[in-house]
């Protein structure tokens, strides 16, 4: 049988950053490094490190923002490691999530889970003021038409005379949608 494992995972912004101080003093087996920024979303070694994982062993990671970029990323991947049998462990926070997770713990993930939905929508409703305000100002136009007027025109008469709309896309180089919108 295989024995389980201690496995560490650590994300550092730039080159320059110390690892060491992350997991240090901490014995693990293994250990994975990302030097990656946190909205950057490509962390080979975290892939690595959820390949490498198995049922029995110890995910342990410096802190909650070090394994995910936001709330929601945190709440999958912790999902999906303790639905595999692995424990996560969070050395800052001091606390770790197994697959049969005390009601404290459940507690503290739905809480995270709500505070993750509850950014978003800040995040939406923060981005949708901001264009209400550069439409006001004349700074944000949406998306450029995908034809001109003579374009548009000519489609609907093509349209009209019975030709296909998926040949209609095709000649003008734009979606089948974009040919019904066009049509409505």
């Amino acid at each position: 049988m295989e024995m389980s494992q201690r496995v560490g995972y650590q994300r550092v912004s730039t080159v320059d950053q110390n690892t060491d101080r992350q997991l240090d003093g901490v014995e693990l087996d293994k250990v994975f490094t990302d030097k990656a920024s946190g909205k950057d979303t490509q962390r080979p070694q975290l892939a690595a490190c959820l390949e490498y994982v198995r049922e029995g062993d110890t995910l342990v990671v410096h802190s909650m923002d070090r394994l995910a970029r936001n709330l929601e990323d945190l709440l999958r991947l912790v999902r999906e490691l303790t639905g595999q049998g692995v424990k996560v462990e969070f050395v800052k926070e001091n606390l770790t999530f197994a697959g049969d997770d005390s009601a404290m713990n459940t507690l503290l993930l739905s809480m995270l889970g709500a505070v993750a939905a509850f950014e978003r929508s800040m995040i939406l409703e923060r981005q949708r003021e901001g264009i209400v305000l550069a439409k006001a100002a004349g700074k944000y136009k949406g998306r450029k038409a995908a034809l001109t007027a003579g374009q548009a025109n000519e489609l609907r008469a093509r349209l009209a005379a019975g030709e296909s709309v998926t040949a209609l896309a095709r000649d003008f180089g734009i979606s089948r949608q974009t040919v019904y919108n066009y049509a409505a």
